[in-house]
C-alpha cells in the first residue's frame, strides 16, 4: 500500500486521501450535479438608453466572456473532476472581432487572434470551436463573419484573403473567394438572393459573390465620391435589400439600393453626435435603423435610414454598456444586439425596444 506524508510528519494510506478528497468535494457539491443556471440574470440598474425619464429603447441584457458564462449543467462526475483533479473547459476569447446568430439559439464569434470560431449555443448550454481543415491551415485573421440562412457559416479571413465556408455542424466546405479578393473584412448575406457582400478593404470595393462564391460584380473604387471607398470595413443589408458600407477612412456610411445603386451618405468626419472617426461594425434593426460602431468614440450611434442622428450609447470603460475597442455588431430577429467588445474580450449583449403604438 502506498503512503501519502501529511502535515506533521503523519502518514495515511493514499486511498484513504482520496476518499477524503472525494468526500470534501461532495459535500462541497452538495452531494449531487449543478443544474444549469440562467444566462443572462437580472442586473441590478441595469444601464437603459435613452435614461429616465425618458422611455428606453435600448437596454442592456448582458455579457459572454468565456464557455462558463453559458451556465451548463453539470453532473456530480464533472463537478468530482474539477473539484480534486482541476479539470475545467473553460475556454476564453482573445480577441473577438465580429459576431452573428444562426438567427436562433446559437452565437458565432470570429476570433481575429485566437484564430477560431468560438460557438456558444444558448439553448443547449454546449460550448465549440470551429475552425478549416488542416488542408486550408487553419485561420490567419478572421475578422468577419455571416450565417447563410440556408444553414452555412462563412467567415472572411483578411490575411488568406478568401472565405471560410463551414456547414451548420461546423464540417469544413472549403473557401470561397480565392484569387478574386485582396483584404476581405466585413461580410453579409442577402436572405433572399444569398449573394454575398464583401469589404474588401485592399481593393476599396465591395465584392458581390454568388452563393457558390463566382464573381457576381464590383462595387466603387478608391475615392471619396458618393459610390466611391477609402478603405471599407463592414457591410450590412436591411429588410428592404439595401446595403449599407462602412467607408473607414471617408469616416462615413454609404447606403445603395437593392441595384446597388448609391442613395446616400449617412455622417461625415467630425467628433460631434452625428459624425464619425472610425466606423466599423454595422447592423440595422427589424425597423431599419442603422447602427454603427465608432472604433474612436467607443460608442454606438443609431440613425433613421435618411441619416438622422436618433440615439447614442457607450463610452469608454469595462462596466455594463461601456466598451474598449468594440470591432463587431450583430442584431439577431429577436431584437438582442451583440456587439464584439474586443479589447475587453467579451461579448455584451442588448435588446432593442420598438416604440409600441397605441
Amino acid at each position: 500500500m502506498t503512503y501519502k506524508t501529511l502535515a506533521g510528519g503523519l502518514r495515511r494510506p493514499a486511498g484513504l486521501v482520496l476518499a477524503a478528497l472525494i468526500a470534501g468535494a461532495m459535500l462541497a457539491a452538495g452531494g449531487c450535479g449543478r443544474p444549469a443556471g440562467p444566462l443572462f440574470p437580472p442586473v441590478a440598474d441595469a444601464p437603459r438608453w435613452p435614461p429616465p425619464p425618458e422611455e428606453p429603447r435600448i437596454r442592456y441584457v448582458g455579457q459572454l466572456a468565456t464557455s462558463d458564462d453559458l451556465k451548463a449543467a453539470e453532473s456530480f462526475g464533472d463537478v468530482l473532476a474539477r473539484t480534486i483533479l482541476g479539470k475545467g473547459s473553460l475556454h476564453a476569447m482573445v480577441s473577438p472581432y465580429a459576431l452573428c446568430t444562426d438567427g436562433q439559439d446559437r452565437l458565432f464569434v470570429a476570433d481575429s487572434n485566437g484564430q477560431c470560431v468560438h460557438v456558444f449555443d444558448m439553448k443547449t448550454r454546449a460550448y465549440a470551436q470551429w475552425r478549416p481543415a488542416k488542408a486550408d491551415k487553419g485561420f490567419s485573421q478572421p475578422v468577419g463573419i455571416a450565417y447563410d440562412p440556408a444553414g452555412r457559416l462563412l467567415v472572411a479571413d483578411s490575411v488568406a484573403g478568401v472565405l471560410f465556408a463551414f456547414d451548420a455542424h461546423g464540417k469544413p466546405l472549403g473557401q470561397l473567394g480565392a484569387d478574386l479578393l485582396r483584404r476581405p473584412c466585413g461580410i453579409a448575406v442577402d436572405p433572399t438572393s444569398r449573394r454575398v457582400y464583401v469589404a474588401d478593404t485592399g481593393a476599396h470595393q465591395v465584392v458581390v459573390l454568388s452563393p457558390e462564391g463566382a464573381l457576381v460584380s464590383r462595387l466603387g473604387e478608391r475615392g471619396s465620391e458618393l459610390g466611391q471607398f477609402n478603405y471599407p470595413t463592414n457591410v450590412a443589408v436591411d429588410r428592404l435589400g439595401r446595403l449599407y458600407v462602412s467607408d473607414a477612412l471617408n469616416s462615413r456610411v454609404q447606403l445603395f439600393d437593392a441595384d446597388l445603386k448609391p442613395l446616400r451618405q449617412i455622417g461625415r468626419k467630425g467628433d460631434m453626435p452625428g459624425t464619425f472617426s472610425q466606423p466599423r461594425g454595422l447592423a440595422v434593426d427589424r425597423d431599419n435603423h442603422l447602427y454603427v460602431i465608432d472604433l474612436h468614440f467607443e460608442a454606438i450611434q443609431i440613425f433613421d435610414d435618411q441619416g438622422t442622428l436618433l440615439l447614442t450609447l457607450g463610452n469608454e470603460g469595462h462596466e455594463p454598456g461601456e466598451f474598449w475597442m468594440p470591432t463587431g455588431l450583430f442584431i439577431d430577429p429577436q431584437s438582442r444586439m451583440w456587439v464584439a467588445d474586443s479589447y475587453n474580450r467579451r461579448v455584451q449583449v442588448f435588446e432593442y425596444l420598438p416604440e409600441e403604438l397605441p
